[in-house]
């Protein structure tokens, strides 16, 4: 396993860093038993840094990597987890939440402690006001954060105005090979490295996007490649040949990926790519962006909506009907959004209310998008065919 360090601390984190927040699951929980034997196999092949979050796996990922750690892995690994902001309210929330977790983890410090999805200058003034600089400073003194960073979804002017407004330790964006001048991109990359800041890389496969399901054209440029690499692993070596790049993140849920990331890992260096290779990604980024209809990683982050709507499954299928060229996209539709599922979760369920915005790292007008979810995938037969396939399922 390659390490970076993070000249910050001289910490020599691995390469690869293992998200918690893709596990496999089994009747819509955490399949502890795989989970568990996916974390153990990274830790003893050289992944050091594990990250997880609040809410992620609605809440349970950060127990379950608690219970994993406290059977002697936890002083092998750096701990990763994240603050969410958006349920402070007051100055007590910060240490109820962080007390929360402590316990959860069932650790007494965090290693790497993120404010999570920090999105603007605007919400670093209202936790200011809530005295969250004094709060960090005595975490830190105590001992309880070793580390303090940010996540970031947004705008490129903001990500670099965050990055003046406090002496972090590190931060976490979003990147990937289509994202390249998205969000932060690569110029909020270079900005935070020079300034000393180690980054941690989310999404460097956009929650699987560039990798399954892609058209024929591009599956082609990775097919004929030289040399002879998976689709992953060509878009991994991409974030990796960054020198600016200290971890990045795999939300790794099957055995396979645990083993082929940790294979890569263990092999790459950074600029390593020839004109050759960059010129692979230009074509394949041309390719891609020219039919996507809207830029959801699959996050989750947006539900539950508080009508039902599954706002990732609807996004996901109107792409895949474009991307795709997907005969089959209005059956996918029917299946996963009503006539298959326990509950309608379909886009015209919709009541505009915006929650979902306020969550979204991608900053998408969802609200927007779901109209036109359901103008093109709900014609006239749309709900009489979803009342006959969930008659179908009760008979």
């Amino acid at each position: 396993m390659n390490h970076r360090k993070n000249h910050k601390n001289g910490d020599e984190l691995s390469i690869l860093g293992f998200g918690c927040m893709r596990f496999p699951t089994k009747r819509n929980n955490i399949d502890e038993a795989r989970a568990e034997a996916m974390i153990v196999s990274a830790i003893e092949q050289g992944v050091n840094y594990f990250d997880t979050a609040y809410i992620y796996h609605m809440g349970k990922s950060e127990s379950f990597l608690g219970k994993v750690l406290s059977k002697g892995y936890r002083n092998k690994i750096k701990l990763a987890t994240k603050m969410p902001h958006y349920l402070v309210k007051t100055e007590a929330d910060l240490e109820k939440i962080l007390n929360k977790q402590l316990e959860r983890l069932q650790t007494d410090f965090i290693d790497y402690y993120l404010i999570h999805m920090l999105p603007d200058i605007g919400v670093w003034e209202k936790l200011k006001a809530l005295n969250i600089e004094k709060w960090i400073e005595d975490k830190k003194k105590s001992g309880q954060i070793i580390n303090i960073g940010f996540s970031f979804h947004g705008l490129k002017d903001q990500f670099i105005k965050l990055v003046d407004v406090y002496p972090w330790e590190f931060c976490q964006i979003q990147y990937n090979y289509l994202d390249e001048n998205n969000q932060a991109g690569v110029e909020g990359l270079k900005y935070a490295a020079s300034k000393g800041l180690p980054v941690i890389v989310m999404e460097p496969l956009r929650g699987g996007k560039i990798v399954n399901n892609l058209p024929k054209e591009v599956n082609d440029i990775w097919h004929s490649a030289q040399p002879k690499r998976s689709i992953a692993d060509w878009a991994l070596r991409w974030v990796w040949n960054h020198p600016e790049v200290t971890v990045v993140l795999s939300g790794m849920s099957t055995e396979e990926q645990v083993e082929e990331n940790i294979r890569i890992a263990s092999e790459v260096q950074h600029n390593q790519f020839t004109e050759y290779d960059l010129a692979l990604f230009t074509k394949a980024k041309e390719i891609l962006n020219k039919d996507i209809k809207v830029n959801c990683t699959g996050c989750g982050y947006c539900i539950p909506c508080p009508a039902g709507v599954d706002i990732p499954t609807c996004f996901s299928i109107y792409n895949e009907k474009y991307t795709l060229k997907s005969k089959r996209s209005f059956i996918n539709y029917i299946q996963n959004t009503g006539a298959v599922t326990k509950n309608p979760a379909y886009a015209s369920l919709c009541k505009k209310c915006g929650k979902c915005e306020t969550h979204c790292p991608q900053n998408i007008p969802i609200r927007e998008k779901l109209s036109d979810v359901s103008k093109e995938m709900e014609g006239a037969f749309f709900k009489p065919v979803v009342k006959i396939g969930k008659k179908l399922m009760n008979r």
